[in-house]
């Protein structure tokens, strides 16, 4: 699952499942499929699409549309992603095994190291980076995996409980 600072940068698709929280109101808890056209179906809101879309959008489309059938301020609504269909990703470089991972969470980078073995010897965990294709071309998220792990007290965050980079589907996770 997707932690805070990066649940804006995942996008949903067809195939996860998703918890949506109103809060105040437990006859509206749900867990939810998306479906294979990209969407589904919540109460007093009707169809949503979620594929492409991030869950802070979702939550806020939720939110307007149940907006609609309260004389009071609408209670809010929170989106996590339980399960994804699968994110695979690629761990290359100076680890153990290197090659292509597939996950049914949305791994984070200490998550997708373990998976490839650990580091081999002589890697630069200094100069990581997450190698990213966007629709405006690749983005670089260069990640000093050394200082954000020093003091790690979990698998879920880093040094001072900083929350660990996540990998989405067809990210690369290079350690020079």
């Amino acid at each position: 699952m997707p932690d805070a600072a990066s649940a804006t940068r995942y996008k949903v698709k067809a195939g996860d499942q998703l918890d949506v929280f109103v809060w105040g109101e437990e006859r509206m808890q749900r867990q939810v499929l998306v479906q294979p056209d990209g969407t589904f179906a919540f109460p007093l809101a009707g169809t949503i699409r979620a594929d492409g879309r991030n869950v802070t959008d979702i939550a806020d489309e939720i939110r307007g549309r149940i907006a609609l059938n309260y004389t009071a301020a609408p209670p809010d609504v929170t989106v996590t992603v339980r399960e994804t269909d699968g994110t695979r990703f690629y761990v290359l470089g100076k680890v153990r095994t290197p090659g292509s991972y597939t996950s049914r969470s949305v791994p984070n980078i200490l998550q997708a190291l373990s998976m490839a073995g650990g580091t081999a010897e002589f890697a630069d965990t200094g100069s990581a980076v997450i190698l990213r294709q966007t629709r405006n071309g690749q983005v670089v998220e260069r990640i000093q995996l050394s200082k954000l792990l020093k003091g790690a007290r979990s698998l879920n965050s880093g040094a001072l409980g900083t929350p660990l980079p996540t990998l989405q589907s067809g990210d690369v996770l290079l350690i020079p």
